[in-house]
Formats: structure tokens, C-alpha cells, sequence
């Protein structure tokens, strides 16, 4: 049996009449006119290619086969009389010679309509995937994802970094997640583990002696699913500089990602260089999120020096936050909706009064503010037709719940968001330290291996609370695509830093002993990132879930429900790798 196609189901156009040729595809559907004449469309990856079957013997031979079979059609091409110009290959049809069955779909009925799959439940996309890759408005997602990938490693050799790929069976390391532990059979009651991401490795590298280093890196964590994040594994775009700054890195992902966005994206602008840079506290104080989307253009303000004593409960003895939307008309409805979201989202509550056409404040809690009505009005600037919304609470809250409120507000109101473009911002100045909210005691903010602005000098002698660090997030479009870091290349400055949250050297040596004896051999400073890959194409094409624009994801289970993972295994196979399953007592079988 020979397949060898001539051209595929997208390639003949009219010069091709009178050709002989031969395509191979799908079965897609059939057309019956009469016994004699039916035309039966066949695809492929790149497209569709309209079959004319003008003879009951080849009718007859087509009959019990079912949609998706896979077909070699041979025959010659000829112009068609009703064109259709919607498809590339709508000016010609193949009148066939012979049709042969390479693989049989044994099903007359399919578990959904392949051109509808979207449609479907997302659990029976996932459990027939194979189908559901067929419909070409979810191919074409994956074959940009790929396309976007190459773009990525083209640009980044070209600004001189060499890719390396690190190893995937590593040690378990306090990254922040819980890892995913692979038990070892040589070495009974020890394990390796999948790594979080390259960052030991990538550093290690840096103190090798390579300048710059680049991987479309896989990564584990054993976390639970969000829409912007897949549980499991995820890509990233992981690179390292040595003998570099903050500025160095951001110059390189200023130049490499915007004109990918402005490729490949829904929408054909991106933010050029240089990116914004917002300070942590200010994007909080400004933004409430350290995520902002700044593609709308409010902000919030501080109103707790007029508003927390107006004798309205939630404000008494609160941080009182406002975002003013200038012209904004919506509906009680509507209204109320974002209030109910802004809670479900954020946990708090908010509120809400409005400027009616007479001047007078109106609506929500209007009634609490009649007394300075004045007073408000002129310390916002409140005009006729403006829309005030407001949290309150502590401090962190109100303004976090104050982020979530701007977002919906944003959406919402005409003309405050430009949704056709992509907004990029570089969030910097984390604080290095902060007291854990469950521990009560104080914990890294953000990446225990950066280094800290002032060195030495600010560990010694600065409140850890007021110690900032060389970290920073890049941002586009409300999303956090990455976080980085200038590194802490220096033993000394490292086990200071550690000192802080209660490890000693002994103990920094034990959790991190590779990287932190490379350091002892004269390590170059260096900095680096990790965008995420799946991220950055879930927003260049503009969906809201990521297992859109994954090949085979995951479900929100962390379940590959088409391959069964993850599975029960023999107990030999226990047995090779030393291990006994107890499962809890409410687990199991009765």
C-alpha cells in the first residue's frame, strides 16, 4: 500500500487542471445527489478538496464507510462550475479513479461533530482530544503556539544566547510548590524530583563560565489549575545573563517579546521599549494589584480622610479607597453585578454613589455623604454624570479589593480601556522580606536568591520590612507573564540573608549545597527571567483558558482523562522502586 501523496487538500488551484494527482486526508462528509453522483469532501492538515463521484460503482464502494475514515484519492483535476470562493480550493474538484480506505473509523457515530468540537464539554474534549485537534480552529491554535516558539528561540540566538537544556530528574528543592517525586530503584528510600524550574541549574550555569543561556524550559509543580495556569507541567522561556543588571535583562525581553505579540496577536500593537517601570508600592497604591492592567486608565485614591468617620459602618476605623469613573451611565443592574463579582473575586464587599445631571451625590451610600456632599465633590474633582466606587478595610485589602473593583469598572465603562492593544509593564522594588501571614513571622516576599538592594550594608543595618530587592515581574494586559531577578551571586551576602528568616549557614549549605559551593569558586554577578510560554500564547490569542492552546492539558483535576493519568501501577512495579502505598483510612475500600 502506497500513499505517497502528489500534493495535499489545500495546494490545486486552476493551473492544476488536467493534472493527474493523488491526495490522502479525512473522510469529512458526503453529499449524496443520487445513486450515481455525490461529492465527498476530503481533509487534511492544511485544508479541503472537493471529490466528484460520478458512477454508481464508485458510489457503492463509499457505502458503509463512516466520517473520519482516512482515505488516498487518485484522479485528475478539473475546473468546477460552482465555484466556491470561500475555500482556497474552491475553483477546482477531483474526478476520481479510485478510492482507497487507509484507516477505518469504525464508529457511525462520533463522540461530537468535528467542525462543532468547541461546543462540546470540556471533559469529553479532553477524553478524545485526537478528535478535537481535527477541528482546524483548534489546530491552527497549536500550530502558532509552535510557530511562536520558534520565533522565540530565533530571536534569542540571535542576541547571543546559547540554548542548553538542564536535567528533569533533580533533587526536591524548596521552591514554593510542592514537587512532583520520582522514587529511585537503585537507591532505596530515596527519590528525585521533577524540577520546579531551572533556576539552580541555570545559575550554576552562570558560574561556569556561559555568558548568556536560554531553554524552552518544562516545569513541574504539583499545584492546583487556574484558567491562567495548567496544573502539572508548564513551558517556560528561561534565560539567564551573566556579568548583567536589571536594565540588561529588561533590554532583551523589551526587544525579543513585543514584535512576537505584534505577529501573532488578536491585536497588531504592543508596547515598544522601554516598558514601563512602576515600583511594587506604587502599582498598589495606584493600581491595587501588582499586576496591573494598564489599559485602563483609572486609578485609585486614598479617601480614608474624608470618608472613614461619614458614619458609614464598613469605613469606621478602615483604609477607605476610591476609583472615580468619569461619565459612566450603567445600570442598577449592572452595577450591582460588579459590586457581586468584585466580592466573589477580592472576599470584600464594596460600594458605590454616583454625581446625578443636578450635582447632587446620589444612589448606594449617598445618604452618609449629604452632610460634606461639598467636600467630596471637590476633593475628587466630581463632575455631573461620574460614578465613584469604594472598598474599605485594612489597608492590603481595601486596596487589593480596590484592584479588583477598577478591573470590572474598567471593562465596563466606555472609554476607559483600550482593549486592542497589548500594554506591557515591568513591576519592580519588591520588598525583600514580609511577615508570612500564617507563620507570623518574617519570610522571603518573593525569590530567596535575589539579591538585596544595599548589599551587606542594608542586611545589617535596615529593618528587614523596609529591605527592597532586585526583583521584578513583567506584566501585560493584567497577566503576570514572569518574575525575575539580579541573583545573589555573593556566600557571604546569601548566608546573611537567610540568617534573617532563621537559616543558618549550615542550613543554607544543606538546602542548596551545589550552587552555593559554585559561589565559593568566584561566581559572576547575573540576572534573569522566565516569561511563560503558555501564558504569553494564551494571550496572543486571546483565550481565556490556557488548556486552549496546550496539545494535550490536563483537566482541572490535574487528570489526563484521555491517557487515564494519573494511574494505578502493579505492585511489582512498587516493588522495584521500594515502595508501599497506605492509603488514609477514609480512602479506603470498604
Amino acid at each position: 500500500m502506497t500513499q505517497s501523496r502528489t500534493h495535499n487538500c489545500n495546494e490545486l488551484r486552476l493551473e492544476n487542471v488536467g493534472e493527474k494527482v493523488k491526495l490522502c486526508g479525512f473522510y469529512d462528509n458526503m453529499r449524496r445527489v443520487s445513486k450515481n453522483l455525490g461529492f465527498l469532501i476530503l481533509r487534511d492538515f492544511y485544508g479541503i478538496t472537493q471529490i466528484v463521484i460520478e458512477t454508481e460503482e464508485m458510489m457503492d464502494s463509499l457505502n458503509g464507510i463512516n466520517n473520519e475514515s482516512t482515505l488516498t484519492v487518485s484522479g485528475r483535476v478539473r475546473e468546477r462550475s460552482n465555484k466556491n470562493p470561500k475555500v482556497a480550493t474552491g475553483d477546482i474538484e477531483i474526478v476520481p479513479d479510485s478510492i482507497e480506505i487507509l484507516g477505518k473509523c469504525i464508529y457511525n457515530e462520533l463522540p461530537f461533530e468535528i467542525s462543532h468540537s468547541k461546543e462540546a464539554d470540556e471533559s469529553t474534549r479532553l477524553k478524545y482530544r485526537y478528535l478535537d485537534l481535527r477541528n482546524a480552529e483548534v489546530r491552527d491554535k497549536i500550530v502558532t503556539r509552535s510557530r511562536i516558539v520558534a520565533e522565540l528561540r530565533q530571536s534569542m540566538s540571535a542576541h547571543d544566547f546559547l540554548e542548553i537544556t538542564t536535567p528533569i530528574l533533580t533533587c526536591s528543592s524548596p521552591e514554593g510548590a510542592r514537587d512532583y517525586l520520582v522514587p529511585s530503584r537503585n537507591h532505596p528510600g530515596k527519590f528525585y524530583a521533577l524540577p520546579q524550574a531551572p533556576q539552580q541549574f541555570k545559575q550554576i550555569l552562570m558560574t561556569s563560565g556561559f555568558d548568556r543561556y536560554f531553554q524552552i524550559a518544562p516545569c513541574f509543580r504539583d499545584e492546583d489549575a487556574r484558567a491562567d495556569r495548567s496544573p502539572g507541567e508548564f513551558y517556560q522561556l528561561d534565560m539567564e545573563m551573566a556579568f548583567a543588571d536589571q536594565e540588561d535583562v529588561f533590554s532583551v525581553i523589551e526587544d525579543v517579546l513585543p514584535p512576537v505579540f505584534a505577529k501573532y496577536g488578536i491585536y497588531k500593537t504592543a508596547s515598544k521599549a522601554p516598558f514601563k517601570r512602576i515600583a511594587y508600592r506604587e502599582a498598589m497604591e495606584l493600581y491595587g494589584s501588582d499586576k496591573p492592567d494598564l489599559r485602563i486608565d483609572l486609578t485609585l485614591r486614598d479617601v480614608t480622610d474624608i470618608m472613614a468617620d461619614c458614619g458609614f459602618g464598613p469605613f469606621e476605623g478602615n483604609t477607605v479607597e476610591a476609583i472615580v469613573v468619569t461619565g459612566y451611565s450603567a445600570s442598577r443592574k449592572v452595577i450591582d453585578k460588579i459590586l457581586a463579582d468584585t466580592e466573589v473575586v477580592s472576599g470584600q464587599k464594596s460600594y458605590w454613589f454616583k454625581v446625578d445631571e443636578k450635582g447632587e451625590i446620589a444612589g448606594g451610600i449617598a445618604k452618609f455623604l449629604q452632610e460634606r456632599k461639598d467636600k467630596v465633590i471637590s476633593e475628587l474633582s466630581l463632575k455631573p454624570g461620574d460614578f465613584v466606587g469604594l472598598t474599605a478595610g485594612k489597608k492590603q485589602d481595601a486596596l487589593k479589593s480596590a484592584g479588583v473593583l477598577r478591573k470590572f469598572l474598567g471593562q465596563s465603562a466606555e472609554g476607559h480601556m483600550n482593549k486592542e492593544c497589548y500594554e506591557f509593564c515591568w513591576i519592580v522594588d519588591f520588598p525583600m522580606y514580609e511577615i508570612g501571614e500564617e507563620s507570623g513571622e518574617l519570610e522571603f516576599c518573593h525569590n530567596p536568591f535575589s539579591m538585596p538592594q544595599g548589599g551587606m550594608k542594608a542586611l545589617e543595618e535596615e529593618d528587614p520590612l523596609s529591605i527592597l530587592a532586585y526583583q521584578y515581574d513583567l506584566v501585560c494586559n493584567g497577566v503576570e507573564l514572569s518574575s525575575g531577578a539580579v541573583r545573589n551571586h555573593d556566600p557571604e551576602i546569601m548566608v546573611k540573608a537567610f540568617s534573617l528568616v532563621g537559616l543558618n549557614e549550615e542550613a543554607v549549605k544543606a538546602k542548596f549545597p551545589a550552587m552555593y559551593n559554585a559561589f565559593c569558586y568566584g561566581a559572576p554577578p547575573h540576572a534573569g527571567i522566565a516569561p511563560g510560554v503558555d501564558r504569553m500564547v494564551m494571550l496572543i490569542l486571546g483565550e481565556e483558558s490556557i488548556r486552549e492552546i496546550i496539545p494535550f492539558p490536563m483537566n482541572k483535576m490535574a487528570q489526563d482523562v484521555m491517557m487515564g493519568a494519573p494511574s494505578a501501577v502493579d505492585e511489582s512495579q512498587l516493588s522495584d522502586v521500594h515502595i508501599r502505598i497506605e492509603m488514609p483510612k477514609d480512602n479506603k475500600e470498604e
